[in-house]
């Protein structure tokens, strides 16, 4: 019975495993898919750094630098029967070495790819960058590398066959650099970082020659400059002289020094460790140059504005001074950084995404700067002007960066943001070089044809003869015949300096003009819609007579002056009247009483 339980135990228990080991056996391979999916591919690390042209180079440099000859030469591209032997191998790096330390130079670390396809942006084929040349008197190599791996594989960067072949062909028998015969030996035997203690003294002792030696070239060109230009003592031309002396002088003493340094001979390991300091002063010359620039366009741009008045726009000039030098310093902080091997990719995101939530939250504020540089730059109007804006009416007081202020006739102050204003209709009227006169007469329906031809020449004859109307050809016609009124429209233009001084002309041909229609014997007529109560003045039939008659002998003399005038009558009304009237006050006559 006993053994009969424990038998049915075991089964069960057998049962148990058989069905569970399954399941977890399923469910670990399962997750182990899981995993393997989940975890991205890594490429594996090259223990020389080749997997780009920037670790290629840099590891070649170190490896010649530790006098590492077998190291380096595994990173160059040699034939079978070159790999096989040592003594070759070693020959072929140190020839390597001493044509760059004779002509070759390397670009700047940092403007090598430092991503697995190399540089896209070239000339050359896919997989193939040029890091640098070997020039000598004798011999010319360009220094190319290659990815020796197929597309599945990881790259594999080094120094291509056609170079090592170059190298291995180039006769260095007798070559010896300058400073290899000018240096002394125990300069030579003692070495620092591998280098002979002489380079490093050359290299010295070569940036402060090149230094003053650029210092005589720029005062040289700057006294030829003054000898040639007129305008070199002028304050505009010592400012554009100081503006580009530094700079220029910079960028003399880097092309001196990298010059001479590569003539002399200096090992390419001193050269290269100094072409980071060589890029960074490049860079720096450029900024300083920028910075100055903006600085005398600032002083020019302010010294034309306040000049011509526009004393407004000198705040606006100085914002954009300082934005321009902010940016300034930002790219060159940037470009610094990236030469020296930062990664600023992120930065640059962060900045971008910062700047973005910045440009949204002050909106309305860049909306309004670029208003008033709208404004600045078209001038649609100036302090002083009376303009109007959309319905408002008023003088503006001040053009700032933000608004413009504007005092209306009830003396209250408005304040427009100039991104409103800049969209705004703007009319200005101080700008106006002319008024435009142009009053509608509508005349009784019993008014005589003779007595409108009689009104429509005496009308146009008083805008001819009065010196306060332009010279263009004044209009006054008869239009059209209402249901109250015959219709005559008058357009003419005043020459006046100002609105009050229009008016004043306005006021006095209105009452000239009143006179005339009052001698034609009409008047002027009343709206139908109106009920006028006053008594009628009756029509006068003896003036009508006496106009009739005018007209007849106009006729007769065949000097009606319709529908043009005579020029010769036009030159006999010029300035025949005499304005201000017989009897009015005159500001420029003397009228104090004896």
């Amino acid at each position: 019975m006993i053994l009969g339980a424990k038998r049915l135990f075991h089964f069960l228990l057998l049962v148990s495993v058989l069905t569970i080991t399954p399941c977890k056996l399923k469910a670990q391979l399962l997750g182990g898919a899981k995993t393997t999916a989940e975890e991205p591919v890594k490429t594996p690390d090259d223990s020389l750094g080749r997997r780009t042209p920037q670790g290629t180079v840099n590891g070649f440099i170190k490896a010649i630098g530790d006098q590492n000859y077998l190291r380096a030469s595994q990173y160059l591209v040699l034939s079978k029967r070159s790999y096989r032997k040592t003594a070759e191998r070693v020959r072929i790096a140190k020839t390597f070495q001493q044509l760059l330390d004779q002509g070759g130079n390397f670009s700047p670390s940092s403007i090598l790819s430092n991503k697995e396809l190399g540089r896209l942006d070239d000339n050359l084929t896919t997989g193939i960058d040029l890091v640098g040349n070997i020039s000598t008197d004798k011999i010319n190599i360009p220094l190319y590398l290659e990815n020796q791996s197929d597309d599945s594989e990881p790259a594999l960067w080094l120094f291509s066959a056609e170079t090592v072949e170059a190298i291995q062909a180039a006769n260095l028998s007798g070559e010896k650099s300058f400073l290899d015969r000018v240096l002394p030996r125990f300069l030579k035997d003692r070495k620092l970082g591998n280098v002979p203690i002489g380079h490093w003294g050359v290299v010295v002792v070569m940036a402060v020659i090149t230094y003053l030696l650029s210092r005589l070239l720029i005062y040289i060109l700057i006294f030829l400059i003054q000898k040639v230009w007129k305008k070199a003592d002028t304050e505009k031309g010592t400012a554009i002289i100081d503006a580009f002396t530094l700079p220029v002088q910079m960028y003399l003493t880097v092309i001196l020094f990298i010059a001479s340094t590569q003539r002399m001979g200096i090992s390419i390991i001193v050269r290269q460790r100094f072409s980071i300091i060589i890029i960074t002063i490049g860079i720096l010359a450029f900024l300083i140059l920028l910075w100055r620039m903006t600085d005398f366009v600032s002083m020019y741009t302010r010294s034309r504005m306040n000049s011509s008045g526009r004393a407004s726009a000198v705040s606006a000039v100085l914002f954009l001074s300082r934005t321009m030098k902010a940016a300034i310093v930002v790219i060159g902080i940037i470009a610094i950084l990236g030469i020296i091997g930062v990664d600023v990719t992120a930065g640059l995101a962060a900045l971008g995404i910062g700047g973005i939530a910045l440009a949204l939250g002050a909106q309305k504020t860049i909306e309004n700067f670029v208003g008033s540089v709208s404004l600045i730059a078209d001038q649609p109007l100036r302090v002083g002007d009376y303009c109007r804006v959309d319905d408002i009416k008023g003088t503006v007081e001040a053009i700032g960066m933000r608004s413009t202020t504007l005092r209306t006739a009830a003396r209250t102050i408005v304040t427009i943001p100039n991104g409103q204003l800049s969209a705004s209709k703007i009319e200005n009227y101080a700008h106006r070089d002319r008024f435009i006169f142009n009053p509608i007469f509508g005349f009784r329906m019993e008014t005589t044809p003779d007595q409108m031809r009689y009104l429509l020449v005496e009308l146009r004859s008083l805008l001819y003869a009065h010196p306060a109307v332009l010279n263009t050809p004044p209009i006054v016609r008869f239009t059209g015949i209402t249901a109250d009124a015959l219709k005559v429209e008058i357009t003419a233009y005043i020459e006046a300096i100002n609105v009050e001084t229009s008016q004043e002309v306005q006021e006095d041909l209105l009452l000239r003009m009143m006179d005339i229609i009052e001698k034609s014997g009409t008047s002027l007529a009343y709206p139908s819609q109106t009920l006028y109560m006053a008594r009628d003045t009756p029509f006068s039939k003896e003036k009508a007579e006496e106009i009739s008659e005018t007209v007849k002998k106009w006729k007769e003399n065949n000097e009606l002056q319709l529908p043009k005038f005579d020029p010769k009558r036009v030159e006999e009304l010029k300035d025949s009247i005499k304005y201000p009237d017989k009897g009015s006050f005159d500001p420029n006559r003397d009228n104090t009483m004896f």
